[in-house]
């Protein structure tokens, strides 16, 4: 514990420049700065480094890229393997467990030691692990890699402890499962089939031992061979040579007969009395053609064939459908007795497997159900329905039902907010699934004791949002809104503007959540934001929309006075807001791009709707396009229930909104926010009347869930640089243009204009100024994903950024190469055109970026330049222009002849432009936060105030005034006037917060929900019922001023309020920069938690900014896991680890301690059901399976050592526990006891060893005391 004493500074100030000389991020906390106080501070933190540890907890969603499957029948839980070496484990509602591969190879196959609680796992790489699952987290406990041979398929029969492994060569070895270590047992290639043969039989496709007898190997080669392997004897019972090759075999379950399916989509049914010729051959889905022939067929990936007591048996196969049918969805036929269901599938299978009674191969099967894995889904096939109905599934596997594009996590929510959405989402789930309960029953759950109410809100490509319990380290689906809902359906379009039209044009980009309160904030990749609010009761409604001009600058500019009286925006005098056209146009018509002014980019629903219980939309903000220029896309957003207010913000500047009055209160370019405090020189621009693109590098975005062919998109960006202290004077043309914006309060639209400087022309700047280098770049996302065609046009979100310059995240500041003068870098060709019509940095329509698919390699260029100067702060989002995939420049800089660069890996591109004059008016915003605090030093009481942060460092505060009473709220006006306040920090603000002179964190204030739609109640009319607002606050700490908490991309300060002097600076990182910054509470205090670019998750208190954790968790490979990353209170985070699944992690050491307690048992102690009596005739006859002892023939007293330069054993890291643990099952028992036996063996071995030694000690001593009795026999007493 450690105490901070800090002085109030009433009557000096720190000037908002004396910070930026602060301590690196090496201190052991944040630097004090003095200032004289007449007041104490008395904060007692009490978080240490012993508070904190990182750790994941459980990952939910569909498995990325599947590729096997297995199930345990006994213990009834399911095992999925991936692409990626992930391994995840299901049971009941609740257990769910994800272990991963080291070397993340693929899994290939997996195989249960069935009711051991034991897995095995056959990798990419030829390794074998066996891992342990009697444990909360299984680990591996042995691993057996061959070096000689790779493996194609292993088989493990029940209850036995030898895997049979086949290998591509053709050969069988055999593993034993307790020792992992091989047996010198080895069934070669060349052995198996006849020595005529002059053909290799190809790789071992399957292996199984018959029912009818454990001895008898069956072996299947992909080239048409069959082989049946005596063990015993050690050679073959026959051999089957078929002309097709075989995909799988499968056994009745007498093991007088099998089924094999091929490559020409046939079924041949093979009888063991006779195996020179098929017993039949089906072709399922081959018809017979005019001309007599079978038309060709599809392979038959996999077959199953099982039995029942009371029917004819099933046959289950996936593929075999005929080549004609172009277009056809994959499928599952059930086949049953004379009847064929054909089962359409949305995706391709992966695997499937039939779920049966027994796990006695010898036995009637009696199959129940069928698991069949999609690329992208799990169902469950219910058989014992005519129907063939599919089961519920229990598990969160749509999260990617449309791709994932943003997330946001709320931990602590009000209790009654989950049972409110979890009914009103229960009203719309989809029926006819079938009855029975879902057959995957295994592991046990309990809810732990330290659970609260969580909620997890994913953004979706196709505009769709839903919310999810998370309550318990559990994922359930609460509640789906569709925000398409909203906006009429866009109409079809031909030629060049269908590759303007965006293929999700409502694609989520962020959401603002007040649990409190309600209130629920979309907004959309085109530059559109619905606010909806939460009702109980359905209603009719027309919805409002507000149409908004926040585009300051024209980039057209010919001479000063074309645009001198054009305002920024105009609103009327009454409280609806204008829609203005000058163009009669309208979304989504066939209007030339250059003529498009003043219309948004899609259409409201303007007639009276039927809206169901649940969130209602209740406003609607659309930009509009300006002078044939699209919006640009919103950046930050903040709502505020209580002050009923919203606002956002972009590159082009910042937007406040009455929704309450349904107005437009502010509109201003991010530079009229500074007034007359701009602490930047900022530099004019020469008119130009071309729009050329200054663009100079290309980047490439690649989407998972589409093909490589979809993945071809050419985009480029505007490099920055930055001004530096000493400008050198520069000979140009500057002409002045002022730009009119609108600051307008409700009841009083007079519109005030504020002359606004131009950009510098590029083409005209010095070869000195070109050569300018940036020693500080803040990143930009680059959000490219899901390209479902050609023609489709991105555009690269700008709220966040990167910086990145390796494969593994570590970051560096980008370095400008030089640029000739009046020589701009355009490509030529069909590009030339176009990017005339369009303005630099302007993107063309936007195409849904989803957070689920952003992999980014960008272009390094290797030109060194000189530095101009050390202190280089002024930094703006890059403009973007987009190219088709079928387009390319002519400059061999700017091709990509390297598309086949490795996904999921991006590097900083080194700037060429010397656009850096450019980016004075395009300074972003990049956060926002309504909050009770001083807008200006000499207040004495807090008042609404609107927090803002730029792209360039700075935090400016508005200060707002907003009526108490309800009746004048909803008439009188909302003033807001910028004060002009001033603070900079290093790094675009990332995060703001507040908190009192206690310590505690000061939460925004909020109305308290109350449902509009409800029945009105003369004696208890509805008013508003606001917390936390300052007129009617209880917090006298409040009235004496608090601290706020501001984090960028490098650093972090405190200030303290109203002086606005800094208490404290911390650098967060040099090297890297900060993606993600929350204020958050921990073991009842409050922390800053940042997670970096280089994969670092650091915490440091407050107010004192002391590092308290920094650990080098995940490297930023992608951008996925950057755009999806989020903190939550009670130590906890997220991000979309893949493109369909979410992972959680914790950093709180509480938290780790109390997992095992949370995490479900995934084995459960259940007795092996007994094997059926036959009866004595079938025995008699045949019918009975033999059995052998394997160890007889596999052992090393039989079978001799493997090569050891075959395999090598590699020991797991389970523990010793662990290794007790798994061994505690039916095979570890006997190899205890025959270890218990061969001890005992040993010791009484010794024991009669001792006793023989005994015995000729004795002989020895009674022979010679008899020669020496003999010796003085005779002789007198005197003689001795």
């Amino acid at each position: 514990m450690k105490k901070f004493r800090k002085v109030l500074d009433g009557l000096t100030t720190s000037s908002p420049g004396g910070t930026l000389g602060s301590p690196s991020c090496g201190s052991a906390a944040g630097t004090p700065t003095s200032a004289p106080t007449p007041k104490e501070i008395d904060i007692q933190e009490t978080l240490l480094s012993e508070n904190f540890q990182l750790c994941k907890t459980v990952r939910h969603g569909f498995p990325y890229q599947p590729t096997a499957l297995a199930f345990d029948p006994v213990q009834k839980i399911l095992a999925i393997g991936s692409r990626s070496g992930g391994v995840r484990i299901l049971g009941r509602p609740g257990v769910d467990c994800y272990c991963q591969h080291e070397s993340g190879a693929a899994v290939l196959q997996l195989q249960f030691l069935i009711n051991e609680g034991a897995l095995v796992t056959a990798c990419a790489d030829d390794t074998l692990h066996l891992w342990n699952l009697r444990q909360r987290r299984p680990a591996v406990l042995h691993s057996l890699k061959f070096n000689r041979e790779r493996i194609t398929f292993c088989h493990l029969p029940f209850q036995s402890k030898w895997l049979y492994v086949g290998t591509e060569r053709g050969n069988t070895h055999i593993v034993n499962i307790e020792s992992f270590i091989l047996s010198g047992y080895v069934i070669m290639w060349n052995k198996a089939i006849e020595l005529s043969t002059k053909t290799h039989p190809g790789p071992v496709v399957h292996l199984s031992d018959s029912p009818k007898d454990e001895g008898k190997l069956l072996i299947g080669f992909e080239g048409g061979t069959i082989v049946q392997w005596d063990l015993r004897v050690k050679k073959t019972d026959f051999r089957i040579y078929y002309d097709e090759a075989i995909h799988s075999v499968s056994w009745h379950h007498e093991g007088k007969q099998f089924m094999c399916s091929h490559s020409d989509g046939s079924l041949t049914l093979w009888n063991l009395r006779n195996t020179s010729k098929p017993f039949q051959v089906t072709f399922p889905h081959g018809k017979i053609q005019k001309d007599g022939r079978k038309e060709s067929c599809k392979p038959i990936l996999k077959v199953e064939y099982k039995t029942l007591r009371s029917s004819e048996p099933f046959v289950i196969f996936s593929g075999g459908l005929s080549y004609d049918k172009a277009g056809r969805r994959p499928t599952l036929t059930i086949m049953h007795g004379k009847a064929i269901t054909v089962l359409e599938m949305d995706y391709p299978i992966v695997e499937f497997m039939v779920l049966c009674e027994t796990p006695y191969i010898n036995e009637v099967q009696e199959p129940y159900a069928v698991v069949v894995l999609l690329e992208k889904d799990l169902i469950v096939v219910d058989l014992t329905q005519s129907n063939f109905p599919v089961f519920e599934n229990p598990y969160p596997m749509d999260v990617h039902e449309s791709p994932v594009t943003c997330t946001a996590y709320f931990a602590d929510c009000p209790p009654d907010i989950i049972p409110i959405l979890y009914s009103i989402g229960a009203k719309h789930k989809k029926t006819g699934y079938s009855q029975k309960e879902w057959p995957i029953t295994g592991g046990t759950w309990t809810l732990g004791s330290h659970t609260y109410p969580e909620i997890i809100i994913t953004g979706h490509a196709d505009g769709s949002v839903k919310f999810w319990d998370a309550s318990a380290i559990t994922l359930q689906m609460l509640y789906k809104l569709k925000t398409s809902k909203v906006f009429e359906k866009p109409k079809p379009v031909e030629g060049r503007a269908a590759e303007l039209v965006e293929e999700d044009p409502f694609a989520v980009q962020m959401v603002s959540w007040c649990p409190q309160s309600r209130i629920f904030c979309v907004v959309g990749i085109s530059s559109h934001i619905i606010l909806y609010r939460f009702s109980k009761n359905d209603a009719n409604t027309q919805i409002v929309s507000l149409e908004v001009r926040l585009q300051c600058e024209p980039e057209d500019v010919i001479t000063p006075s074309e645009n001198e009286n054009n305002p920024c925006f105009t609103e009327p005098g009454s409280h609806s807001p204008q829609h203005h056209h000058q163009y009669p146009v309208s979304p989504g018509s066939r209007t030339p791009e250059s003529a498009k002014d003043s219309v948004p980019c899609l259409k409201v629903r303007e007639r009276v709707v039927r809206v169901p219980p649940g969130y209602q939309s209740d406003l609607v903000i659309q930009l509009l396009w300006v002078d044939g220029e699209p919006p640009q896309q919103i950046t930050s957003l903040d709502v505020n229930s209580a002050y009923g207010l919203l606002a956002f913000g972009n590159c082009n500047g910042l937007a406040v909104v009455d929704y309450l009055q349904k107005t437009l209160l502010l509109c201003m370019s991010t530079l009229d926010l500074y007034g007359a405090t701009d602490p930047y020189q900022r530099l004019t621009r020469s008119p130009r009347r071309n729009r050329q693109s200054t663009s100079d590098f290309s980047m490439r975005g690649l989407s998972n869930f589409y093909s490589d062919s979809k993945k071809r998109i050419r985009t480029s960006y505007q490099s920055l640089t930055e001004l530096t202290d000493n400008q050198q004077s520069v000979d140009m043309e500057r002409s002045k243009s002022p730009t009119s914006v609108c600051v307008c309060s409700v009841g009083s639209p007079v519109p005030v204009h504020y002359p606004t400087s131009l950009h510098n022309d590029p083409r005209v700047l010095p070869e000195p100024v070109a050569s300018l280098r940036a020693s500080h770049c803040s990143p930009v996302f680059y959000l490219l994903d899901n390209v479902k065609g050609p023609g489709r046009k991105l555009s690269l979100p700008t709220d966040l950024k990167t910086d990145l310059d390796h494969v593994n995240g570590h970051c560096t500041s980008p370095i400008s190469q030089s640029c000739s003068a009046g020589k701009p870098r355009i490509p030529m060709g069909p590009e030339g055109p176009r990017l005339s019509r369009r303005g630099a940095g302007r993107p063309p329509f936007r195409k849904a970026q989803s957070a689920a698919c952003m992999e980014i390699s960008l272009p390094v260029s290797h030109t060194e330049v000189g530095h101009a100067s050390r202190r280089a702060m002024l930094q703006q989002f890059h403009g973007v222009t987009m190219y088709s995939h079928d387009e390319h420049h002519t400059t061999t800089s700017y091709c990509w002849s390297e598309r086949e660069s490795r996904e999921n890996s991006f590097s900083r591109s080194r700037s060429s432009s010397v656009s850096s004059i450019d980016r004075d008016t395009k300074e972003a915003i990049t956060t926002l936060q309504f909050g009770e605090s001083y807008g200006r030093k000499s207040d004495v009481l807090p008042t609404p105030c609107l927090w803002v942060g730029t792209s360039l460092g700075v935090v400016l505060l508005i200060p707002m005034s907003i009526p108490t009473d309800q009746e004048e709220r909803m008439e009188e006006p909302v003033t807001i006037g910028p004060s002009g306040a001033v603070q900079m920090l290093k790094g675009s603000v990332l995060r703001f917060g507040f908190m009192d002179y206690m310590g505690t964190v000061i939460q925004s204030p909020y109305e308290v929900w109350r449902d509009l739609n409800a029945p009105e109640d003369p004696d208890r009319p509805r008013r508003r019922k606001l917390v936390n607002f300052s007129p009617s606050s209880s917090q006298d700490a409040c009235g004496e001023g608090h601290l706020a908490v501001v984090c960028s991309e490098r650093q972090a300060k405190v200030f303290l309020m109203p002086s606005q002097s800094c208490l404290y600076v911390h650098n967060i990182t040099e090297s890297s920069f900060v993606l993600r910054a929350d204020v958050v509470s921990v073991c009842n205090s409050v922390c800053l938690a940042c997670f970096c670019a280089n994969g670092h998750v650091m915490t440091l208190s407050l107010p004192s900014l002391r590092p308290l954790m920094d650990v080098n968790y995940l490297p930023l490979t992608d951008m996925r896991i950057a755009r999806t990353f989020c903190f939550t209170n009670g130590g906890q985070a997220l991000y979309l680890s893949s493109p369909t699944e979410i992972q959680r992690i914790t950093y709180s050491q509480e938290m780790c301690d109390n997992l095992q307690e949370m995490l479900g048992e995934l084995f459960t102690p259940i007795e092996t059901p007994e094997a059926q009596n036959r009866g004595f005739l079938k025995g008699f006859f045949g019918g009975n399976s033999q059995t052998f002892d394997r160890e007889e023939l596999f052992g090393e007293a039989a079978a001799g050592k493997a090569s050891r330069s075959l395999a090598q054993h590699i020991p797991g890291q389970a523990g010793m526990e662990g290794m007790k643990v798994a061994a505690s099952g039916v095979v570890g028992d006997l190899a205890r006891a025959r270890i218990a036996l061969d001890e005992r063996g040993q010791r009484l071995g010794e024991l009669e060893d001792r006793t023989a030694l005994m015995m000729t000690s004795a002989e020895t001593f009674s022979k010679h005391a008899h020669e020496l009795m003999l010796k003085c026999k005779d002789k007198k007493w005197y003689q001795f």
